[in-house]
């Protein structure tokens, strides 16, 4: 019963006239999708030492770092699907309640789940980038194939268009996420510790502007006690499909 009772004050504050909305997704939202999150039970760099995306790693032996790369990521990842909780953020937003998804995911599976306006926060593995020119090219497994792969255009090796460790964020993600943060009236944030610097801060700055936090988790996290207004425990996609059955109710 609490539980419901929350998922209707949620839908409340997503209906409220005027209201402006923003999702804030971390690795939670797509485990039901097969993605393993990075950190904690079951995590990726549980199994795998993460130096093979550190930036200086990744120039000083690019054919390995690539061969963990495509293994870990594209062999893993390439037959993801949207699950219904991007479904449902999807629709929110074709609804006219959100207005922006920032994600801290590089799967692409917002987009892919019809989510128009996504703020990648980490990048994506569906761009490469050329470390010499600068050239950005969509990714195919003939590009990604060779032991090195290399820029069409000018031979420099590509990477992946995604933020390595010790590479900075790209200056319009974060500049879109935290503006769309200062001009929103709630967040809905979803399966994401809040712990990761700098993107746990998005949150925090719409808490800051008076946004209202409406969180989806297994567990508590960093946000639960100190920003969040509305804690929707549970996993993504039963809670958010629930929470798009309530917000349709209250039409």
């Amino acid at each position: 019963m609490e539980f419901l009772k929350n998922a209707a004050s949620a839908a409340a504050l997503i209906r409220a006239k005027g209201a402006k909305g923003m999702a804030f997704t971390g690795a939670g939202i797509s485990v039901e999708s097969g993605i393993p999150p990075f950190r904690g039970p079951g995590g990726l760099w549980h199994k795998y030492d993460p130096e093979f995306i550190e930036l200086n790693y990744f120039h000083a032996r690019p054919e390995r770092s690539w061969a963990q790369i495509r293994e870990v990521f594209y062999d893993n990842w390439g037959g993801a699907l949207p699950n219904g909780a991007h479904k449902a953020l999807a629709a929110l937003e074709r609804e006219g309640f959100l207005h922006t998804v920032v994600t801290q995911n590089i799967d692409c599976l917002h987009q892919r789940a019809g989510s128009k306006h996504v703020l990648e926060f980490h990048g994506t593995l569906d761009k490469l980038l050329c470390t010499e020119c600068g050239s950005r090219f969509e990714t195919t497994r003939g590009l990604i194939a060779p032991e090195r792969p290399s820029c069409p255009k000018c031979g420099g090796l590509l990477k992946p268009d995604f933020v390595f460790f010790s590479e900075g964020i790209p200056e319009d993600a974060f500049e879109g996420a935290f503006a769309a943060a200062a001009d929103c009236d709630y967040v809905i944030v979803i399966g994401t510790t809040g712990e990761v610097m700098p993107a746990c801060e998005v949150p925090r700055e719409a808490r800051r502007h008076g946004a209202k936090i409406i969180e989806i988790n297994l567990q508590e996290s960093a946000y639960t006690n100190s920003i969040t207004d509305i804690f929707l425990q549970g996993r993504a996609v039963e809670v958010m499909e629930t929470l798009l059955r309530e917000v349709h109710a209250c039409a």
